[in-house]
């Protein structure tokens, strides 16, 4: 059963992690978010009740 031999699939393995590593994360991580997330406590929205008009 040439699955279970361990040696191709490690060695594909370990490149696609130091691929992922090493080059792309750094280029996604450079990206600035167009959202920051702010230091404001949120609002509660003001919600009046419903009435209905059957009851």
């Amino acid at each position: 059963m040439p699955q279970l031999n361990p040696a191709p699939w490690f060695f594909i393995m370990m490149i696609s992690w130091l691929t992922f590593s090493l080059i792309i994360q750094p280029k996604i991580l450079s990206f600035v978010s167009t959202n920051p997330p702010s230091s404001k406590p949120p609002a509660a929205p003001s919600t009046t009740p419903w009435t209905w008009p059957w009851t």
